[in-house]
């Protein structure tokens, strides 16, 4: 009796990569493959205002920046972390703070892993200090709130009660790209950073 052929668990990329999902290789992980993915992930669900989806691809570079003001003697390699906060998206998508919560740790483990490989790849530390990662996501928070405002229909109450109230000093304003343009945006950032 034959034995049952496991699921496929590699996701095949533009560039011809084959990232195995389950142990994933930092060889298989290219930043063009990213890029694109990232530009065709919409935040909140798509759940946005105006003509395009707001990607998670100018989220990134958006949270880079509000990093990058707030903390202004960081390292060029704190800076590509901060950008890449969310690369695993490319594969797994964005999903909401809630779903991810109901789904747990496991979840949260194959994330880890896919990011560790994101960071080798790029010649970054495998795990991210958490001081960094506490840092980073103050910046994500403030970002989640611009968007919050400006583009997802929450009032500034709500919007404070659920994300991080940005400093007075602080402000960025939302304009959805097109995917190509947020492609362009995300690959021009990561070239400033790593060249």
């Amino acid at each position: 009796m034959a034995k049952p052929k496991a699921p496929r668990a590699w996701q095949r990329m533009l560039s011809g990569r084959r990232l195995d999902l389950l142990d994933p290789s930092p060889f298989d992980i290219e930043i063009e493959d990213i890029a694109r993915g990232l530009a065709r992930v919409a935040r909140w669900n798509g759940q946005t205002s105006g003509d395009h989806a707001f990607s998670v691809a100018e989220h990134s570079v958006i949270v880079e920046e509000l990093f990058e003001a707030l903390n202004p003697k960081a390292s060029r390699e704190d800076r590509l972390m901060a950008l890449l906060h969310d690369a695993a998206e490319y594969v797994i998508g964005d999903m909401i703070s809630p779903f991810k919560n109901a789904l747990g740790l496991d979840y949260r483990a194959f994330e880890n892993r896919l990011e560790e490989a994101i960071h080798i790849r790029f010649g970054l530390p495998a795990k991210m200090p958490a001081r960094l990662k506490k840092t980073i996501k103050k910046s994500d928070l403030y970002c989640a709130w611009f968007e919050a405002t400006q583009i997802a229909g929450f009032s500034i109450e709500e919007s404070n009660q659920f994300f991080l109230t940005p400093p007075p000093a602080v402000h960025m304003e939302i304009n959805p790209k097109s995917v190509v343009d947020a492609e362009k945006l995300f690959l021009a950032r990561f070239e400033e950073l790593s060249g």
